[in-house]
């Protein structure tokens, strides 16, 4: 992983405020007939976090958690009910053209599938192309030329700029979305589940090409994965969700090496370990991820953490720093981790 000494003082780019996003779903017959009002999915419940200036803040947690959805708020894909991101200090969904066309411009997202998000026909160099006219990055005259430098960039031949997207394998058509995002000078990437579909050694390609282009371009990434191992590599900070609330982030390092959420130690502890003599000593966790449905009361995960008490039952935990170790969202942090 590249060095990042400088990330915990560099400013925040980007700062999300309390920010809360229901999704209502269509009442059933059995609703009306029943005059129950209809379901709402609380995807997001006060996440708050800032993304700095130069470094690669990974998002982990189960499949359900929120993950996409906040990648998707931070585009302006999704508007949240509640609380606010700002970019260079301007709310993103403030009603500005002039700023909105900007904001797009500088704040890019890459799709797990590049396929669905690559239109199937137009050539390799048509999409970049577009994506260049429609920003006015060049010249007309220069596009091509611009075109040439993007492929290489991210190690494409340059007669990929006359192929469909179907010519290409999984990790080129990666690569080009890659491409197209780089080709209007963004300086954020919101990668969500980039390389989820790769096999695991065109994984490893793509994601140690972004890092190189992350120091040759001054990037700053948002990475939501599930892989916690690729997540440890490529981040300088982790933050860990579970049921839409951010339980504990900090130093991707001291994370990985020394969680102190149950939750974090949980899914950590059930990653498979790199080394062999490592048996390891999984926490099981207790029942199934409850449903955005239903939520339960107090903290989210008291129904499956074996320390939980009357308080956790009662009082949803709020995010605060424990001592060196980042910040976390757990009554009894303190007495659990002086005891592991």
């Amino acid at each position: 992983m590249t060095e990042l000494q400088h990330s915990a003082a560099a400013p925040a780019i980007m700062q999300i405020e309390d920010l809360a996003l229901t999704f209502n779903l269509p009442r059933s017959l059995v609703d009306m007939a029943m005059r129950r009002p209809g379901r709402a999915v609380r995807a997001l419940n006060g996440i708050s976090l800032e993304l700095r200036k130069g470094e690669t803040l990974g998002v982990v947690g189960e499949s359900g958690c929120g993950k996409s959805t906040l990648a998707r708020c931070m585009v302006r894909l999704y508007e949240p009910q509640r609380g606010k991101i700002s970019f260079h200090g301007d709310d993103i969904f403030e009603k500005n053209r002039r700023k909105g066309r900007m904001f797009n411009r500088l704040v890019q997202m890459m799709f797990q599938d590049p396929y669905s998000s690559l239109n199937p026909r137009m050539t390799c160099g048509q999409i970049l192309s577009e994506a260049l006219q429609v920003h006015k990055m060049r010249p007309a005259d220069d596009i091509p030329a611009r075109v040439c430098e993007l492929l290489d960039l991210v190690r494409l031949p340059q007669d990929a700029a006359h192929k469909l997207p179907h010519e290409f394998s999984g990790g080129q058509r990666q690569r080009i979305a890659i491409a197209r995002a780089l080709a209007v000078e963004p300086e954020v990437l919101i990668a969500d589940e980039l390389v989820s579909a790769l096999d695991v050694s065109v994984q490893a390609q793509v994601v140690n090409l972004l890092l190189e282009l992350q120091d040759r371009l001054g990037l700053t990434i948002l990475f939501v994965a599930h892989d916690l191992r690729l997540v440890r590599h490529v981040s300088h900070r982790v933050a860990v969700i579970y049921l839409g609330r951010i339980v504990e982030i900090g130093d991707s390092e001291r994370l990985f090496s020394n969680p102190q959420h149950p939750y974090s130690q949980a899914l950590l502890s059930a990653a498979p370990s790199l080394d062999p003599d490592d048996k390891g000593q999984a926490i099981h966790l207790e029942g199934e991820l409850p449903s955005p449905l239903n939520i339960p009361k107090g903290c989210p995960f008291h129904v499956r953490c074996r320390h939980a008490t009357d308080i956790c039952k009662r009082d949803v935990p709020q995010l605060r720093p424990l001592g060196g170790a980042g910040e976390v969202a757990c009554h009894l942090a303190e007495e659990i981790n002086s005891h592991a």
